[in-house]
């Protein structure tokens, strides 16, 4: 494996893990309104479990309330079901049209073990991160016997995904620190 190769890969990889820990972030709840709370409700429609957003239209008019408008009226008793089985932390208010979910203020304890929570995440990301880079730096000494590349033209590949590693873990600590900010935020 050529060098450019090990650093695309490893660059691609580091990216997926950014991506994985900000999807992981989208599902903390932080006082606000978003539709990312209820992406991994499954309601049972037309004979099959399907996601939420497949059966209704799903909006946050303000930042403390989810609307939840079915496309078919027939399935709002499934989609409020599927609600109250979800363990939202939210009880599911229905007039008939539209079903109503009121985000309740979170209290200081519950954000101080999302922020957590967050940290455990970054920290995964992190980890796998420097997984990444072992699995690069590993590439780059077997290249290093293959290609019969010298000892600086190594250390110099292994200097390069560290710094990729430095780059990518710190973009994982500013994506952190906002949403550490965001949870504590009242």
């Amino acid at each position: 494996m050529q060098l450019d190769e090990v650093y695309k890969s490893a660059e691609e990889k580091m990216r997926k893990a950014i991506d994985s820990v900000e999807h992981d972030f989208t599902g903390l709840r932080t006082g606000r309104a978003s539709v990312a709370f209820v992406d991994n409700v499954q309601v049972e429609a037309y004979g099959n479990r399907l996601p939420l957003k497949q059966v209704a239209t799903i909006s946050t008019p303000d930042s403390r309330t989810l609307i939840i408008q079915p496309f078919d009226k027939s399935t709002m008793a499934s989609v409020e079901k599927a609600l109250l089985s979800a363990n939202l932390g939210m009880t599911p208010n229905n007039d008939g049209k539209v079903i109503r979910l009121n985000i309740p203020p979170l209290t200081e304890e519950r954000r101080r073990e999302l922020a957590k929570m967050a940290k455990k995440m970054a920290e995964d990301g992190r980890i796998a991160i420097r997984n990444i880079r072992r699995t690069a730096n590993d590439e780059v000494k077997k290249s290093e016997k293959e290609y019969d590349m010298t000892e600086d033209e190594r250390e110099r590949a292994t200097k390069h995904v560290q710094e990729l590693t430095d780059r990518y873990v710190k973009e994982i600590d500013t994506v952190m620190a906002k949403k550490e900010k965001d949870i504590m935020e009242i």
